[in-house]
C-alpha cells in the first residue's frame, strides 16, 4: 500500500475521533502556513547545508562525511508522538534495503530529545541514524522550522503533550516536514517540503531518484 493511503487513512482516522475544535486547530495552522506566502524549504539544486548531530546513543554524525559514503536520504519529522511522522518511517525503514542497494542512506532528524528518539527507534525498530536536532538549528538552516501559535500550543497541551518538555528546550518550536535527497556532491536533487504534515514523499519517489543518481 501507498504512503500516501496509510496517511490518508489515519486522516480520516483523526477526522473521527478528534473533537471538532481540535480538527479545526490543526488544519486552520495548515491553511495559514500554506496561505503565509513563506517558501519553505531549500530548493533541488541548493548547496545542502552541513551539521554535526548527536545520535540516542551520544555519537557524532556529520552529514559531510555520510555523504562521502553515497546519497543521502534526508528527513525531517515531528517527533514520534505523531501518528503521521511514524507511518513514513516505518514504510522507509521497509525500503531501506532497497536505498542500501542503491547506494544510498537514509537520515532522520527531529527536534525531540535523544531519549525519546532511542525509545522512538527501538519501539519501530528503526535500523537508521536518528539525530537530535535541539533547539532547531538545523531545521532553521534548511528553512523549515516554525514558532507553534499559541492557539495550537493549548491545544498539543490538551493532548497530553508539552513539546518543551518532549524536545528539551525552552520554545515551542516544530519542523515543516521534508524529505531532501542529496548527492554525493552537496547538492539537494529532490525536495519534498509541504506545511501539510498529512502528506509525505513516496518511497517509490526516493528509489525513481536514487537510481538517477
Amino acid at each position: 500500500m501507498a504512503v500516501k493511503e496509510l496517511l490518508d487513512q489515519a486522516k480520516e482516522g483523526f477526522i473521527a475521533k478528534a473533537p471538532e475544535e481540535v480538527q479545526s486547530q490543526v488544519f486552520r495552522h495548515i491553511k495559514e502556513q500554506q496561505e503565509s506566502g513563506i517558501v519553505f524549504g531549500l530548493k533541488e539544486g541548493d548547496k545542502a547545508p552541513n551539521f554535526t548531530l548527536a545520535n540516542p546513543l551520544g555519537e557524532q554524525v556529520n552529514l559531510y562525511d555520510e555523504i562521502a559514503k553515497g546519497t543521502v536520504v534526508l528527513t525531517f519529522y515531528r517527533g514520534s508522538w505523531c501518528p503521521f511522522c511514524n507511518i513514513q518511517l516505518r514504510a522507509y525503514q521497509q525500503l531501506l534495503p532497497d536505498i542500501e542497494k542503491l547506494g544510498g542512506q537514509l537520515i532522520a532528524v527531529t527536534l525531540q530529545s535523544p531519549d525519546n528518539s532511542l525509545s522512538h527507534k527501538e519501539k519501530e525498530e528503526l535500523t537508521f541514524q536518528v539525530l537530535s536536532d535541539l533547539n532547531g538549528r538545523i531545521a532553521e538552516s534548511y528553512r523549515i522550522l516554525y514558532e507553534v501559535p499559541d492557539y495550537l500550543q493549548d491545544t498539543i497541551i490538551n493532548f497530553g503533550l508539552d513539546l518543551t518538555e518532549f524536545n528539551k528546550t525552552d520554545r515551542w518550536i516544530l519542523p515543516v516536514t521534508a524529505t531532501f535527497i542529496i548527492d554525493k556532491e552537496g547538492i539537494i536533487r529532490r525536495a519534498h517540503v509541504n506545511p501539510d504534515f498529512m502528506k509525505r514523499m513516496e518511497p517509490q519517489e526516493i528509489i525513481d531518484q536514487l537510481k538517477k543518481l
